[in-house]
C-alpha cells in the first residue's frame, strides 16, 4: 500500500490508502457509427482543439442522440462490473464522455479523491497503452477495454512500446484520439474495498483546518 492520502468528502477532510489492484478486461461493444465518429473528430479538432496530453469532456447528450448502441455499451460495462461483485454500483454512478490524445503521468486525487474511475474505451486500437507507474501495469487500449482504478493511482496514456508519455509521439498526421466513457464510483462503497485492495474500515476523519 502507498502512504495514506487525503481527500475531501463534503466539508470533511478524510484520509485513506491508495488501492493498488487495477481490475481490467475487454468487453464486446459495437463500433461507433461513422457519423458519430466524424462528429467527435470535428469536436476534438475545432472546439476542444485537443493537444497531445489533453483529456477533455465531449458532449454526451448530443452523442446519445446519434448513438443507437449507447445502451449496449453501458450494459456491457454494467455486466462486467457486476461480474466483479459490484452489483448495481455502475448504474447509480455519474457518467461522462471523454477524449484524450495521450496523457502525461498524473493522478486525479485532488479533484476526484473520493472516487475510483471505471473507464470503457470506445475507439479502435491506436497503438496506445494505459500505464500505471506504481505497478508497472500496461493495458492496451482497444475498443472494449474496460478498467477500474483508484483516482490516486498515477497513470498515463502513451505510445505502445514507449517507456513514458512523450508529446512528440502524438503527431497531428495520425488519429491518436481515444474516446471513452467514464463512471465515478464512490470510493467509500464497501464493495470497492476488496476489489481495489483498500482497507475495509471507514477512512479516518481529519480536521479540515
Amino acid at each position: 500500500m502507498d502512504a495514506p492520502a487525503h481527500y475531501r468528502c463534503g466539508d470533511t477532510l478524510r484520509s485513506r490508502s491508495v488501492g493498488d489492484v487495477i481490475p481490467h478486461g475487454r468487453v464486446t461493444v459495437p463500433a461507433v457509427p461513422e457519423r458519430l465518429r466524424l462528429d467527435w473528430q470535428h469536436e476534438v479538432k475545432r472546439n476542444l482543439q485537443l493537444q497531445a496530453g489533453d483529456v477533455e469532456v465531449l458532449p454526451l447528450a448530443r452523442a446519445r442522440a446519434r448513438w443507437p448502441d449507447y445502451r449496449h455499451c453501458v450494459q456491457a460495462a454494467v455486466d462486467w462490473t457486476q461480474s466483479l461483485g459490484l452489483s448495481d454500483l455502475l448504474i447509480h454512478s455519474d457518467v461522462a464522455l471523454m477524449a484524450c490524445r495521450g496523457a502525461a503521468l498524473h493522478h486525479d486525487g485532488e479533484q476526484y479523491g473520493a472516487f475510483a474511475f471505471c473507464n470503457l474505451f470506445l475507439s479502435d486500437d491506436r497503438g496506445l497503452d494505459l500505464h500505471f507507474a506504481s505497478t508497472g501495469l500496461r493495458i492496451p487500449l482497444v475498443r472494449g477495454t474496460v478498467v477500474i482504478f483508484d483516482t490516486l493511482q498515477a497513470h498515463e496514456v502513451m505510445l505502445r512500446g514507449s517507456d513514458r508519455f512523450t508529446a512528440s509521439d502524438f503527431s497531428t498526421e495520425r488519429d491518436m484520439t481515444q474516446v471513452f466513457l467514464t463512471w465515478e464510483l464512490p470510493i467509500d462503497d464497501p464493495r470497492l474495498a476488496p476489489l481495489l485492495h483498500l482497507p475495509c474500515n471507514t477512512p479516518a476523519r481529519l480536521s479540515a483546518d
